[in-house]
């Protein structure tokens, strides 16, 4: 099995999920490579729902009486 590293980023991983699909779509590859690139796939997602996960929890909101940031509490 090929051993895939983390993307640096989230773009770059959306860019690679995008490839992917094509390829799979396409019937570019054969179906034990489809596989391989499915499981990347599957990580790729992974990894992007854990960024943005983060970057929610980041997120600020301008209190528009104060004039500051504060964090967004999804509750």
């Amino acid at each position: 099995m090929v051993q895939h590293k983390e993307p640096k980023d989230f773009e770059a991983a959306m860019l690679e999920l995008e490839n992917i699909v094509k390829q799979i779509e396409n019937d570019e590859i054969k179906l034990e490579s489809a596989l391989e690139k499915y499981q990347q796939g599957v990580r790729l997602v992974k990894f992007c729902q854990d960024t943005l996960s983060v970057v929610e929890q980041k997120i600020k909101i301008l209190d528009s009486e104060t004039d500051t940031l504060k964090d967004f509490n999804v509750e």
